[in-house]
């Protein structure tokens, strides 16, 4: 598999350092190498937040992706989204919430603009709002093809504790779901 570059931007508290997380974790477990780098401010919750993740099969020598490097980001939060867009590069695939992340049409004609209500899907079909970084993991990886589904929902399932595996199930499905749906 060639190397793959991909960005979760949000705010504080919704999730995007335990997507990356897991993304890099499952990677692992196949024998690959990932690496998630999270860049946020001091405000634990509600500050811009950004997480760079990168899976190789060979082993990653710098931590950060480079602008114009990104393959693909997925964005909650408006001001983590005009503050790091510019890491995609040109006619990579950026998905958006939204009720929440508003893209120019200059930002359409650079790259594919993908819209996901992730934050609803969470909120209103799964019934628990803090599954949506599970919504944003199914919908990265159906989009990146980057890890074997059943690996990356068992790393899932180990980093959240057990009373919740049902619903972030459902959360991992429902994601894939819209995903495909949007790839049409």
């Amino acid at each position: 598999m060639a190397k793959t570059l991909m960005r979760f931007t949000g705010v504080g508290g919704q999730g995007v350092l335990l997507a990356g997380e897991i993304f890099a974790a499952a990677k692992i477990k196949t024998g690959g190498f990932g690496l998630k780098t999270a860049t946020y401010t001091s405000q634990v919750r509600g500050g811009p937040t950004v997480v760079d993740i990168q899976l190789d099969d060979k082993e990653i020598y710098y931590p950060y992706a480079n602008d114009g490097e990104v393959n693909f980001m997925l964005s909650v939060a408006d001001v983590s989204y005009q503050s790091f867009k510019n890491g995609v590069k040109l006619g990579g695939t950026i998905v958006v919430e939204p009720n929440l992340v508003h893209p120019t049409e200059e930002d359409r004609k650079k790259w594919n603009i993908v819209e996901i209500p992730i934050i609803t899907i969470a909120k209103e079909e799964v019934g628990n709002v803090i599954t949506q970084s599970v919504v944003a993991l199914a919908i990265a990886n159906t989009f990146m093809d980057a890890i074997d589904k059943e690996t990356l929902i068992n790393t899932m399932l180990s980093k959240v504790p057990a009373k919740v595996h049902a619903i972030n199930l459902t959360a991992y499905e429902l994601g894939e779901k819209y995903a495909k749906e949007a790839m049409k």
